[in-house]
């Protein structure tokens, strides 16, 4: 399995990467990540791979490789669509927070973003971030998208909610496990 984690630095990638990888590495699997940092803490672009299976060589993806691409934000979304596979599923934040270029007016910010990416793919969708409020912080947009994600798998519910009890801070764990069950319980 080949998850591409896509998003804007701050926003949690990750660790959603390493609640995705302590999940599979309980279940037995060879599990690598690779952590692709742009200018994460000026709200570049950030990218992390989480590649298991029962022998994993690299822990690159390479365009068409990914099973599901988990996108905090619209627009990485979209930047990357060449990535994932012809039956592969984008799990999205609904979310649009403009780049550099478009803050200057050098670029607009693509229109119509949504359409062009589920016009190519299978696109999951959700306001992630008022999901966050609801549990009862922003910051939580990341186990939003975690609950989503866990849901398309077949791992059991209860080893994700073991692995987030073991990964994130006890000061946070009542929030985190609200934002995953309201990301898991999701309907469209």
């Amino acid at each position: 399995m080949n998850i591409m984690i896509v998003g804007v630095g701050g926003q949690g990638t990750l660790l959603a990467s390493r609640i995705i990888g302590n999940v599979v590495i309980d279940l037995g699997y060879d599990v690598k990540v690779s952590e692709v940092h742009g200018m994460s803490q000026r709200g570049g672009s950030v990218v992390t791979y989480v590649k298991f299976a029962d022998k994993v060589y690299s822990p690159i993806i390479d365009k068409g490789e990914a099973d599901i691409i988990l996108a905090f934000e619209m627009l990485e979304a979209f930047r990357a669509l060449p990535y994932l596979k012809k039956d592969g599923k984008i799990i999205a934040n609904d979310q649009e927070m403009n780049p550099m270029p478009v803050i200057i007016g050098a670029m607009e910010y693509p229109k119509d973003i949504k359409e062009k990416i589920s016009s190519k793919c299978n696109l999951v969708c959700v306001d992630a971030l008022t999901l966050a409020k609801e549990a009862g912080n922003i910051k939580t947009v990341n186990v939003v998208l975690i609950g989503l994600l866990a849901k398309s798998t077949d791992i059991p519910y209860e080893k994700w909610v073991e692995v987030i009890k073991k990964t994130v801070p006890q000061k946070l764990l009542d929030i985190n496990l609200k934002a995953f069950d309201l990301g898991y319980n999701y309907k469209k």
